[in-house]
């Protein structure tokens, strides 16, 4: 099952708390790349512990879903669910392991939980744009293909990869326009 870009959050609220059961399994497979990260690239919870998080993120959404103010913030609810799991976690751990020094490459959390919002926002848009764009754009921004890569992967001359690359970030940045990024706090 894949989950339908189509379905809003709120859409997909209403049907967990009437019970629906695909729903539920959609709403995970949303988000659950989006907690994951949260735990590891925001709060660097080794993976042991981002699973940790991850199942009792969603076991408190299952269990509290209906204290949810406002069914379209879903997503800021569960970074703030997250968020609060990752600290118990870190707070948590054993105090008698040797304290490392301080990482100054660590990220702020609010900042990588701003950063996973935008890039679900991007991931969004890029679902409603034709296949090719879809595909275009993921091959040169995501895996960092050069215009010869991705020319030979789409038997496409490579002096012509740079103007598709053009229009479709044209139809991302229409297709994102009066879209508003989810803001970073809301929730229960």
């Amino acid at each position: 099952m894949t989950a339908d870009p189509a379905v809003t959050d709120a859409q997909l609220v209403a049907r967990c708390r009437a019970g629906d059961q695909d729903a539920w399994r959609e709403l995970v497979e949303r988000y659950s790349r989006y907690v994951f990260a949260i735990a590891t690239q925001a709060f660097r919870l080794g993976e042991h512990d981002a699973e940790d998080v991850f199942q009792d993120v969603f076991a408190r959404i299952y269990e509290s879903l209906d204290t949810l103010r406002d069914d379209a913030a879903l997503r800021p609810w569960l970074a703030q669910v997250a968020r609060r799991h990752c600290l118990d976690k870190i707070r948590r751990a054993p105090r008698d392991q040797p304290a490392d020094e301080p990482d100054a490459e660590a990220p702020d959390p609010d900042n990588a939980i701003a950063r996973l919002d935008e890039a679900m926002w991007v991931h969004e848009g890029m679902a409603e744009l034709p296949e090719h764009c879809r595909e275009i754009l993921d091959r040169f921004f995501a895996r960092d293909e050069s215009y010869r890569n991705i020319g030979d992967a789409l038997d496409l001359p490579a002096g012509t990869i740079a103007s598709r690359i053009s229009r479709c970030l044209v139809k991302l940045r229409a297709e994102l326009e009066g879209r508003n990024p989810v803001p970073a706090e809301s929730g229960g």
